[in-house]
């Protein structure tokens, strides 16, 4: 920074594309702050280092920042400003701020020029200072690409290309960049191994009215990939060419969106160019699954509800008698999933965790710091499968033996939350966070809340977490359409004690139509018993008891067909009438 008379850098947790998890090749925030959660900003001056993060990560962030100079910034905390405050309220007039043009979105330096523009405060791109220092830094991810079948896609890459091209022409575009991995995966139905538990490609897209071009390291795509590209008229390039492509076109109208491209792309654009600033066109079309989509994932949720009864049935059978940590316990739960059909890879790093640690809502158990369970207290595990039929996510939390009263109020408060959104009938053009508050309703009448989004969007194998569409307390304006896939997952996490959270996964649909308009409502994907030994039955309504009754009703009877001896007992049991 002083080489460069850089008076503040920004490493953000990002790679070229956008990504919300990275290679190990962009861990940058990581390697600089020792911070391993999976967002975050930091920035450094000359004299102080800061990193802030959002509330599933204030404890974890507490604990790894601990002894090391930097301070944490609690984002949405009372009198805690976010990082781009903070940078305009702390430098100087005419200072020099840094960072990686490439890590960058156009859209974020647009609102960093506009914010920082009263102090004359210069931008400084194109530095990647954290790799000038990263010394042993990961190489870049090389495995080879895959492509997925109709039969699991419900449409081929040169049907999809079609879908891209007439919404083209209703924006009046030339030409649609597209940098988001899943973005790409989906459209030419590419998959790949390059992110931990995100089967995607590292690669560039553009779409033109007659050409479909894919940017991407060669030595990735192998002769039986290479001719299926081929005979969907898809043109393979190197992943470097993309540039010089963007600096050769010329008064085109260019559809991108600038939240996706990073600044190094963008700045590339030749200035007779037409920028046509929108969601990808492919974030819309790959966020409402198709029927053969949405059959595909039921199947993938049935396997997937077997292999969660098999390890829940595991724990309750084990804990007291053999020993088992939130290490071991993960394992074996990945074990009892790729016992499944079409199982490829857990779709992100199971959160194991037991008492105190489910305090911290995105906490992750390592060979140097983990629990053991014991037959007592609250377990709580979130985990899901990447199976070629469909992307899992689903997060339970089971007694391992006698629980507080405080605890089972948190766990049935947390059910009665879930129920209230669950079971919701809304009108046609509502969006997420129109409903949020109808989940954390009950909590809130108890002076409870969590400090995490009521429900993401889910990939179909592909990322499992997608947008556009989301159910948060933040502004969202996506309306919730028929075929889009989102979780449920209010909780409860109290600092020292236990954290619970309750997640299935629900496709949105139409429902019943009135003189008043058409409802919707949600049809749930997810089949795992919840623990009826948590609950305080004094506390739920008998509409309540109704539902659970019924869901667990419709758990034994999809489960029940894959399952024999002491679990198929043990399922019956916990999917017992209350």
């Amino acid at each position: 920074m002083k080489e460069k008379e850089i008076d503040a850098y920004i490493v953000p947790t990002k790679d070229p594309h956008g990504s919300e998890y990275v290679a190990e090749y962009y861990k940058g925030r990581s390697f600089i702050s020792g911070f391993t959660g999976s967002a975050g900003n930091v920035v450094i001056t000359s004299d102080r280092a800061l990193l802030w993060t959002d509330g599933r990560y204030f404890i974890q962030a507490e604990n790894e920042l601990k002894g090391s100079e930097y301070n944490l910034m609690k984002m949405g905390e009372k009198d805690v400003p976010s990082f781009t405050r903070w940078l305009k309220d702390n430098l100087k007039d005419r200072a020099k701020l840094g960072f990686d043009g490439k890590l960058f979105s156009q859209a974020e330096v647009e609102i960093l020029k506009k914010l920082l523009k009263e102090k004359d405060i210069e931008l400084i791109d194109e530095f990647d200072l954290v790799g000038e220092v990263w010394k042993n830094r990961p190489e870049l991810p090389s495995g080879k690409a895959y492509s997925l079948d109709k039969k699991y896609a419900g449409f081929t890459p040169k049907e999809k290309i079609e879908q891209v091209r007439n919404s083209m022409k209703e924006k009046d575009a030339d030409i649609f960049l597209i940098s988001s991995l899943d973005d790409i995966a989906w459209v030419f139905n590419l998959r790949g191994s390059d992110i931990a538990y995100n089967p995607v490609v590292i690669s560039y897209a553009a779409i033109t009215k007659d050409r479909a071009l894919l940017f991407v390291d060669k030595e990735k795509i192998e002769e039986k990939v290479e001719s299926f590209l081929n005979e969907n008229k898809i043109e393979i390039k190197e992943y470097e060419e993309i540039s010089n492509f963007i600096e050769s076109l010329k008064d085109e109208n260019v559809l991108l969106d600038k939240n996706r491209i990073n600044r190094w792309l963008y700045k590339s654009l030749n200035e007779t160019v037409k920028v046509i600033d929108d969601i990808d066109i492919t974030t819309k079309l790959k966020a409402n699954k198709n029927e053969i989509e949405l059959e595909n994932q039921r199947n993938a949720y049935v396997k997937d509800g077997v292999a969660l009864v098999k390890f829940l049935h595991w724990i309750d059978s084990t804990i007291g008698k053999e020993e088992i940590d939130e290490i071991s316990a993960a394992e074996k739960l990945e074990d009892f999933r790729r016992e499944q059909d079409l199982f490829v890879e857990p779709s992100f790093n199971t959160i194991s965790a037991y008492a105190a640690n489910a305090a911290m809502a995105h906490y992750s158990a390592t060979r140097d710091s983990f629990s053991v369970l014991e037959a007592k207290g609250l377990y709580l595990v979130d985990s899901g499968g990447q199976y070629l039929d469909g992307t899992t996510d689903i997060t339970r939390t089971v007694s391992l033996g006698e629980i507080t009263d405080e605890e089972k109020k948190d766990f049935t408060l947390t059910l009665k939350g879930h129920i209230n959104l669950t079971d919701m009938k809304f009108l046609e053009g509502t969006n997420g966070y129109q409903l949020d508050a109808i989940c954390r309703y009950p909590l809130w009448k108890e002076g409870f809340d969590y400090k995490h989004g009521t429900g993401h969007g889910v990939g179909f194998f592909l990322n499992v977490h997608e947008g556009p569409h989301r159910i948060a307390n933040v502004p969202n304006d996506v309306v919730l359409e028929e075929g889009m896939v989102v979780s449920i997952e209010p909780g409860v996490y109290r600092a020292s004690k236990h954290g619970i959270r309750i997640e299935n996964i629900v496709a949105v649909k139409k429902d019943i139509k009135t003189e008043f308009g058409q409802f919707m409502s949600f049809e749930t994907l997810s089949f795992v018993p919840i623990d009826l030994n948590c609950i305080d039955e004094k506390l739920l309504t008998e509409s309540e008891k109704g539902w659970l009754n019924s869901y667990h009703s419709e758990v034994y009877e999809k489960l029940s067909p894959y399952l024999d001896g002491k679990v198929l007992e043990w399922l019956k049991e916990k999917t017992r009438e209350i």
